[in-house]
Formats: structure tokens, C-alpha cells, sequence
């Protein structure tokens, strides 16, 4: 008897082990897809990502001791800032400003330790979400750069470039690189089917990349994508797969040039992108133009070891620092901007 009322609840656990790992699953594949929508505050991708959390923290989540140091990292990076702010503490949204950056930390620490169990698993359907994201969002970025559907242009367009399902056309092209390169990816794999379906969904996400005419979007795929290339080629173990490597390789950049021509004949989009292409923008030349801001930035950095406190970067100089790392030393001091150049490095 007594065995087999161990069996039948060693069976049970099982049972229940299964519908909870896929309730876990269809959360993480809803957080990767609430990714894309971030328009309104608090947005989708803040209320879903939290009930992710909170349903991994009440049925098992494990903070391992490899992922001890990040943690640390983090907390020191956020603590930055809030030595920053107590100067500015009473301006608007100074105290938002911190505690988002606490919540994005905390988010960065729970999917280290969700991923440290069933990783693959996990990270697939996360990325399923996302690449799902992504699609809709180029969807949403076309439909109104070409005015496919009435009165979404002002919804999905921002300075004549398409921002798509989110509040700024940089954001949204920097969402697209990852996806971007795991359709590459998959095109390396080989199969016919696979390089099929893997080329059509990087000519239809590079759409929205190209159409967001955001130089830094585009010069993170392109780096990228030659590193992945790279390692791919290297990693190979075979000369025949480093053949078909190559081949698909120069077959996709002929065609995605060719199909880069073909929406440049579009006058809208060619007189953009020869706006935007040119790395001498009015607002990046100067004493206090872009990079300009950021020489003088960092020399000031030098004198306040504190900071300057969140969104004070912008009073100071014409525009915000638009540059991580000074914005990491600006906001939270040497504490914030160390914590970050350890964590990127």
C-alpha cells in the first residue's frame, strides 16, 4: 500500500510539473511578444514581464551563485543613481526615471536565473515571442510609412520615419537587429526550406530596419551580422558546409542589396535615406553638437563623481547624452558608469 501511494503521488507531481512548465512557457513566449508594445506607460511589456516574475517566484525560481556577480553588478549600478538623485529628487520624473531602471534590473536578474533551468526550452520560446514581435511591429511600421490603413501614420511614424508599435524610431530599429539575425541565422542552417523561409523574413524585417533610418540600427546589424557570418564560417566542420556558408552568404547580400534599390526607387524613402546616411548631421557637429556633447560630457564626469543626477544631462547641454556610457556616469555617477562598462565588458 504503501508503495503504491508513493507511486501515484510521484505520478501526480509529474502531472502537475507538466502544465506548470507550460503555463511558464506561455508566459515567457507573451513577455518576448509584449516586447514590441511599449507606446503607453506603463506599457504591456511592464504588466506581463511582472506576472511573469511573479508566477516564477511563487513556483520555483532559483538565484544560483554564477549569476551572484551580475546581481551584484546591477545593484551597484542602481544605487548609483540613487545617490544621484537625492539632489534633483523633487524635479518630474526624476524618481520614475530610477525606479525603472530598478525594475529593468530586477527583470535583467530574473532571466538569468529563469534561463538556468530547461535553457533551451525556455529560451526558445522567449525568442518565438520576440521574432513574433518584431514582425507585427514591421507590419505596423510599413502600414503607416506607406499609409496602407487611414490615420495610422500619426500612430506608427515619428520625423517622417517609421517607429512602428513603439515611441521611437531608434528604439524600434535596434528591437529589429536580433530577429534580424536569427532569420539570418536560420538561413545558415542549410536546409532548403529553412533558408527559404529565414531569407523572406530577413527581407521583411530589414523593411522595417531600413525604414526606422536609424544609422545606429543599421550599423549594429551590420556588425553583427559579419560576426555572426564569421563565427559561423569558423565553427563549421566541414569545407563543404563553409562552401555552402559562403554561397548563401553572397546570394543573400546580393538580394537584400537588390531589394534595398528596389525601395530606394521610392522618392519618399530615397530622399530620406540620403538625409540620413550622411554621418555629418547638423545636430551631430559642433562644440555642442553630438559629439561634441559627448567630449564635453565626459570631461565632466571627471568633476562630479556623483553624478549629475537623471534627465539633468539635457539642462546642461542642447539634448540628451544619447550615449550609454556617459549617460551611465551623468545619471548615477562613477559608481553607475563603472558598474556598466564591467557588465558590457
Amino acid at each position: 500500500m504503501r508503495g503504491g501511494g508513493e507511486a501515484e503521488g510521484a505520478a501526480y507531481r509529474v502531472t502537475l510539473r507538466v502544465p506548470l512548465e507550460a503555463l511558464r512557457g506561455g508566459l515567457l513566449w507573451l513577455t518576448g511578444f509584449a516586447g514590441a508594445f511599449v507606446f503607453v506607460e506603463p506599457s504591456p511589456y511592464e504588466i506581463v514581464s511582472l506576472a511573469t516574475i511573479a508566477v516564477f517566484a511563487l513556483t520555483g525560481l532559483a538565484l544560483r551563485p554564477a549569476i551572484m556577480p551580475l546581481i551584484f553588478l546591477l545593484a551597484f549600478y542602481v544605487i548609483g543613481f540613487m545617490i544621484a538623485v537625492v539632489p534633483v529628487m523633487g524635479q518630474p520624473k526624476t524618481m520614475q526615471w530610477v525606479m525603472i531602471s530598478l525594475y529593468m534590473a530586477a527583470t535583467a536578474t530574473f532571466f538569468a536565473a529563469m534561463l538556468g533551468t530547461n535553457t533551451e526550452a525556455r529560451l526558445r520560446l522567449l525568442l518565438k515571442g520576440y521574432m513574433a514581435a518584431a514582425v507585427v511591429a514591421t507590419m505596423a511600421a510599413v502600414a503607416g510609412y506607406f499609409h496602407l490603413v487611414p490615420g495610422a501614420s500619426a500612430l506608427f511614424l515619428r520625423y517622417e520615419r517609421a517607429q512602428g508599435t513603439f515611441n521611437d524610431p531608434n528604439v524600434f530599429g535596434a528591437f529589429l537587429v536580433l530577429p534580424a539575425l536569427l532569420a539570418l541565422q536560420r538561413m545558415f542552417a542549410g536546409r532548403p526550406a529553412q533558408i527559404m523561409r529565414g531569407g523572406a523574413l530577413l527581407l521583411f524585417l530589414a523593411v522595417g530596419l531600413l525604414l526606422s533610418f536609424s544609422r545606429g540600427a543599421w550599423g549594429q546589424f551590420a556588425g553583427a551580422a559579419a560576426l555572426l557570418l564569421l563565427l559561423t564560417f569558423l565553427t563549421s566542420r566541414s569545407s563543404r558546409e563553409r562552401m555552402r556558408i559562403v554561397a548563401i552568404a553572397g546570394i543573400g547580400c546580393i538580394g537584400l542589396a537588390l531589394f534595398v534599390l528596389a525601395l530606394l526607387s521610392v522618392d519618399q524613402v530615397a530622399d530620406l535615406f540620403k538625409e540620413r546616411a550622411s554621418l555629418q548631421q547638423s545636430y551631430d557637429t559642433g562644440p555642442t553638437g553630438r559629439f561634441g556633447r559627448h567630449a564635453l560630457g565626459f570631461l565632466l564626469a571627471l568633476e562630479r563623481p556623483f553624478g549629475i543626477g537623471p534627465l539633468q544631462f539635457a539642462k546642461i547641454f542642447p539634448e540628451d547624452p544619447h550615449n550609454a556610457y556617459l549617460n551611465a556616469f551623468m545619471s548615477g555617477g562613477w559608481l553607475s558608469g563603472a558598474s556598466y562598462l564591467t557588465l558590457v565588458s
